[in-house]
């Protein structure tokens, strides 16, 4: 049955991947909102703001960095807005556009949360690993991310010619979007 089903070794380390994946983000979502109020996007968002010169983005970067759907960014600063996490600012050179700004407020947020975030990501991951594992761990984990980035691209390309053939716009604003939505090696 090789090649239709992963084998028994497979199977399991595919399923404590899944547990990983599901217990995780959730065991460290837990902590971040127990000491900081943040949730775990919130979170991601201040950290993506912070890290960026200026501390300013573009919805649709904010968005891409993150690989979320318009919608769910827009939900998500309308609410860290209400909080006085972010602000939206006029983007001067595009009247129709706007930046999305770590406020001061954000600022002190994401310092706050950061330090007891980072303990528990050691604690729960780093910790439980050699040195050399770790950098086992990052290897794999570039392996895979790359092997992503290249089926969506092929994906992205499929894509576009089955909408040309279609008749469907090939040029369409959408149609880039699919395959920068994905990082590769950043």
């Amino acid at each position: 049955m090789s090649g239709q089903w992963l084998s028994d070794e497979q199977q399991r380390i595919w399923r404590s991947y899944i547990a990983i994946e599901h217990r995780l983000p959730s065991r460290l979502g837990r902590e971040l909102q127990a000491t900081s109020g943040l949730s775990g996007p919130e979170y991601e968002v201040l950290v993506n703001l912070s890290e960026t010169p200026g501390e300013r983005l573009r919805p649709y970067q904010l968005g891409e960095r993150m690989e979320w759907e318009q919608s769910r960014l827009s939900h998500q600063l309308s609410r860290m807005e209400r909080r006085g996490l972010v602000a939206r600012e006029e983007c001067a050179g595009d009247g129709r556009g706007s930046f999305v700004v770590l406020t001061a407020a954000g600022r002190a947020a994401i310092e706050a949360a950061a330090p007891s975030h980072v303990d528990m990501v050691r604690k729960l991951v780093f910790d439980q690993l050699t040195p050399e594992e770790a950098a086992a761990f990052g290897q794999v984990c570039d392996k895979i991310l790359r092997a992503i980035a290249d089926t969506a691209s092929s994906c992205a390309v499929s894509d576009a010619r089955d909408v040309s053939a279609s008749g469907d716009a090939p040029d369409s604003p959408e149609r880039g979007r699919v395959a920068q939505r994905i990082p590769v090696d950043e």
